[in-house]
This record gives C-alpha cells, sequence and structure tokens, in this order.
C-alpha cells in the first residue's frame, strides 16, 4: 500500500490551564495540515477515550477539552503525538466519509451590494465594490470571471466559529490558484443574514445579521442556521455544516434565488446532498481529476 507524504513541521502543543490541550498543526493554512488535523481528530474520536469531554478541529490546529481527574493533560498529549506520527503518512487507502453539499448563491445581490456601499469608509478601495475589488488583486479580467472561479471549484468545510453555525470553507484548488483578499480595514457594523463573504483564503456564509469584515460577494437563498429546526435539514441539529463537508458554492440567477426563498418560507426547502467516501491522499495526488469527480457525484 502506497501512501501520501504530508511535508508539515512538528505540531506544537500547549496547555490551556487544566482542561484544555491546544495542537498548532502549522502556522499558514493548507489543504494538508487541515487533512492532517482531521486525520488526528478523527482518529481521536474513534477511540471514545473517557475522560475526553469535547475535539474541536480548526483551520491548521485542534483543541481537546479533557476531565483532569480522569485522564491526566500530560497523558493525553502522548496519545496525540502518537496519532501525529501515524498521520504524517496518509495512506493511499485512507477514508474520510464526508457529504457533497450543493449551496446556491445569488452573486453581486442588490442587498449586500447595499450593505457595501453603506461602508466604503471602511474598505481598501472605497471606488469599487468588494467583488470588484477581489476581482483586480486576483488577477481576473472582470467580475464574471471571478464568479466563475468562485464557483467553479468545491471548497472544504475547515472548522465552525465566529458565531454559531458560519462555516469557514477553503477552495479545493492548489495554492497558486487560490483567491486571497484581507478583511476590511475596519469592520461592518452590519452584514445580511445568509451573506456569502470571503477573507483571507476563507469563504464563509453569515447565519445572522451582524457585524462582519470579510468582503461581501453575494447572498445565500437559504440558511446555514436554523434555531427552530423546522426545515427538513434541520430536524437533528440547528446548525447545519459540518466539519470535512464538501460544497460547491453555485452561481444561481434572481428567478432561482425567488424560488428558493419561497421554498424555505413554506418550509419544504431541502440540500442537495450525496454521501461520498472522499479519499485525501487520491485528492492531494490529483486535485482537479477528484474535484470533477466531486461534482459528477453531486449532480448526478
Amino acid at each position: 500500500m502506497t501512501s501520501t507524504d504530508l511535508v508539515l513541521p512538528p505540531a506544537r502543543y500547549e496547555f490551556g490551564g487544566d482542561e484544555f490541550v491546544f495542537v498548532e498543526i502549522d502556522q499558514a493554512m493548507s489543504l494538508e495540515a487541515n487533512m492532517k488535523a482531521m486525520t488526528i481528530t478523527g482518529a481521536l474520536r474513534e477511540r471514545q477515550l473517557e475522560g475526553v469531554v469535547d475535539i474541536c478541529p480548526s483551520n491548521a490546529s485542534y483543541m481537546v477539552r479533557v476531565d483532569p481527574d480522569v485522564l491526566h493533560p500530560g497523558e493525553l498529549v502522548e496519545l496525540l503525538r502518537s496519532l501525529e506520527r501515524d498521520a504524517q503518512r496518509l495512506p493511499a487507502d485512507l477514508v474520510m466519509p464526508t457529504r457533497l453539499i450543493d449551496v446556491p448563491v445569488l452573486y453581486d445581490d442588490p442587498w449586500t451590494r447595499e450593505t457595501l456601499m453603506r461602508f466604503r469608509d471602511n474598505h481598501q478601495d472605497p471606488e469599487v465594490t468588494d467583488l470588484e475589488y477581489a476581482a483586480r488583486i486576483n488577477g481576473f479580467s472582470g467580475v464574471p470571471q471571478l464568479v466563475d472561479a468562485l464557483s467553479g471549484a468545491p471548497y472544504i468545510v475547515t472548522m465552525l466559529g465566529f458565531v454559531p453555525g458560519l462555516p469557514f470553507c477553503y477552495q479545493m484548488v492548489p495554492r497558486d490558484r487560490q483567491i486571497e483578499v484581507p478583511k476590511y480595514v475596519r469592520p461592518r457594523t452590519d452584514t445580511p443574514e445568509r451573506a456569502f463573504g470571503y477573507g483571507g483564503a476563507f469563504a464563509v456564509v453569515y447565519p445572522v445579521r451582524g457585524a462582519g469584515g470579510y468582503q461581501l460577494f453575494g447572498m445565500a437563498p437559504a440558511p446555514v442556521l436554523d434555531a427552530s429546526m423546522s426545515l427538513p435539514d434541520f430536524t437533528e441539529r440547528e446548525v447545519f455544516p459540518r466539519s470535512g463537508d464538501i460544497i460547491r458554492y453555485r452561481s444561481i440567477d434572481v428567478p432561482e434565488f425567488d424560488r428558493i426563498r419561497a421554498e424555505v418560507e413554506a418550509g419544504t426547502f431541502r440540500y442537495r446532498i450525496r454521501e461520498f467516501d472522499f479519499k485525501p491522499a487520491e485528492f492531494l495526488a490529483d486535485p482537479d481529476a477528484v474535484n470533477n469527480e466531486l461534482l459528477e457525484v453531486l449532480y448526478r
């Protein structure tokens, strides 16, 4: 059996009081670092170790909460170091069961455009929209070409955070094709619910209205948080995204946006979801081929 080496520095381990162990896989975000973090936390979760209270994977790190009366944090670190060594090489047959999800987005919508125009003094370039700014600094000839790139390749949910239900998503393309934008110079005091934003190399959907500093690119018609748990996809959890989900932020037009909003308001909307056995080693060997397979399965 062949394997794929993850060329990453040794992880950094730190204690947070008596109950927390923080592990930094790498200072820089990469798909390799995130997959290593997910591999380690997945292996730890499978062990169902007594004394482990919570496991929280992040972009390029993870944190474990432990009950020190049951499991000494030092003993946990020794186990985590062992799991790190095992995860340094990804076996070719390593499988991560995940969900492929179609998330519609109306890019350059009127609601986020109205919001971002109210906060141009907070922006790096007050003379253009966020999409126009992002297209220019990423070398695209215009907004349509940027939207094609944003919606063309899938993203992996690397963590949930900031507010409940907000998925941080990293596009599954080689690093030289990553789209990157800075956050606003000063955060906005308003961001619409379901706004599709981008900051650094991460895409997000804001689950609720509030402050925010990511560039605003569009609006999702369907929620990622349903506190009432009334929609079919939210019967078990108020939060829809999960770490490890693979999402395609598909570009839609106004009629489709309106149709989906009507389904949401009627309580009948359901996301397109396909179960998939994702093999990290195969993806790292040929990202474009695996992405094509992901999209074929999602829309089959």
